[in-house]
């Protein structure tokens, strides 16, 4: 073995052996695995249904928020949908650590919302739960990524197909991959 492969190794028993969940969290994620069904089952206009389900598995869900059947949460109990926010078609929140949807943001078709990591530092690769923040008035476009740790400012636009691994400034205009502000947006104007 080289000296560089020595270097890159990963200790897959060390990763085995580390508690990544506490025993609550491994009840829920069980239970959450049969309440989902509660979501994708029902039909397409029970957004009032939706957002219950979500309450009762432990997510703060505000007022008037859209959830679309097809929408995907990982651990709900993480997640927090503020007043007329929306989470599109097949849009997947990989919730291990907070993710917080603001006022008014909506995350698109297929967008991807992503608060887990590993640290690639060390060997064990420790499991990382860096919270997600998009903040109100917020869109993510289709198929998006928004990356670990990431703070969408109040306002900001991502493009379709954009990677978000970095902070987004208010009323940014961002696309690409990576992520680079191609914009800025307008607020309203005054009549």
């Amino acid at each position: 073995m080289s000296q560089t492969s020595a270097r890159l190794s990963v200790d897959l028993v060390a990763n085995k052996a580390a508690r990544k969940y506490s025993r609550s969290e491994q009840l829920r994620r069980v239970l959450w695995s049969i309440g989902r069904w509660l979501l994708i089952l029902s039909p397409r206009p029970f957004f009032g249904w939706r957002r219950g389900v979500l309450r009762l598995f432990g997510a703060k869900v505000g007022v008037h928020v859209n959830v679309y059947p097809s929408s995907q949460f990982y651990m709900p109990w993480n997640v927090e949908l503020e007043d007329w926010s929306a989470v599109g078609e097949n849009a997947f929140i990989y919730s291990l650590g907070r993710v917080r949807i603001g006022y008014r943001a909506t995350v698109s078709y297929r967008a991807h919302v992503c608060a887990g990591t590993h640290d690639f530092s060390q060997a064990s690769l420790p499991l990382l739960k860096p919270p997600v923040t998009i903040g109100a008035d917020c869109w993510i476009g289709t198929d998006a990524f928004i990356g670990p740790g990431v703070t969408l400012g109040e306002g900001c636009i991502v493009g379709a197909r954009a990677v978000v691994v970095r902070d987004v400034e208010p009323m940014a205009v961002v696309a690409g991959n990576p992520a680079k502000r191609v914009s800025w947006r307008r607020g309203p104007t005054k009549k």
